[in-house]
């Protein structure tokens, strides 16, 4: 049972997430940003995890709160869920479509840090939603969860696209990394240890 929950309160956010890794896409979202709330639902639905994220944030001031907080918390959840690692296949790389857009995800479960983002900006925003927060979701998630993370733009145009195949593609990438290896029990990694 890979679950956890996370609650996080500041004076800019009110962050609740319950995640199971294992799930079957059952998701129960609400950031008060609808854009942002469609990929969370998007990258939930296609790494096939149960995901619940309530979030209270000082919209009046702006997104970046409540976007790179939930990014903190989400992170710290799947760290949780995931325990000690031991058998998991650590490594993935997908590339997800999404009409004329193409990206590819990488995560290495490493216990190392880093994100690497290559998705230049078209537009400032969708809607109300300020693209350039994309990239600091996935900073705050990497940073929390310990991960090596790379996301790259292959090529699109249409901006809802290029982002909805990003969080499509971290969903599918995060499900494969962290799916078991038969009859493997211990950490899959020369030191040992994550």
């Amino acid at each position: 049972m890979r679950r956890s929950e996370i609650i996080r309160k500041t004076k800019e956010t009110d962050i609740k997430v319950s995640l199971d890794i294992d799930g079957k896409s059952m998701l129960n979202i609400n950031t008060g940003i609808g854009f942002f709330d469609h990929m969370l639902e998007s990258m939930g639905t296609h790494g096939f995890m149960d995901l619940d994220i309530q979030c209270k944030g000082d919209l009046h001031v702006d997104q970046h709160h409540s976007v790179e907080d939930i990014g903190i918390v989400l992170g710290k959840a799947i760290k949780e869920a995931l325990g000690n690692k031991k058998g998991i296949k650590r490594f993935s790389a997908v590339y997800t479509p999404m009409d004329e857009a193409l990206s590819m995800v990488a995560i290495d479960i490493s216990g190392r840090s880093f994100l690497q983002y290559n998705v230049p900006l078209l537009n400032s925003c969708i809607g109300n939603f300020e693209i350039s927060l994309v990239e600091e979701f996935f900073r705050a998630i990497a940073n929390n969860a310990e991960i090596t993370l790379h996301i790259n733009l292959n090529y699109g145009k249409n901006t809802h696209h290029i982002i909805e195949s990003v969080f499509k593609g971290f969903g599918r990438a995060l499900n494969e990394a962290t799916k078991h290896h038969e009859g493997i029990d211990q950490v899959i990694s020369t030191k040992g240890t994550i």
